[in-house]
């Protein structure tokens, strides 16, 4: 796995962008099988920062039900969105990822 499948996209949330301003930590959306030494040299070696601390959390695929109607007909069908896995990455003091400007690509 090389570094750009490992880190998939940056999550910014309101919760995400308290973090970065308040703990200099940073939430990332992850490659499922990837561990947290795959993440911390992925992020080291992409921005040239020192990550301190990685957290990750592995979240289930919820089961969904869509319903359509055509020509007078309801068609019902369930289906299952993916797993995923998100990443919090605590960073070193001073170092910092610029995120909004499109240091991510």
């Amino acid at each position: 796995m090389n570094n750009s499948d490992i880190i998939l996209y940056p999550i910014l949330t309101e919760k995400s962008s308290t973090l970065m301003e308040s703990f200099n930590k940073y939430v990332f959306r992850v490659n499922v099988r990837s561990n947290k030494i795959q993440i911390k040299n992925a992020l080291e070696k992409r921005f040239k920062v020192s990550v301190t601390k990685v957290t990750t959390m592995n979240f289930k695929g919820k089961i969904k039900n869509t319903t359509i109607k055509s020509g007078g007909h309801v068609l019902r069908s369930t289906g299952n969105r993916e797993s995923w896995k998100k990443a919090i990455v605590t960073l070193k003091d001073g170092d910092k990822i610029n995120l909004v400007d499109g240091d991510f690509s």
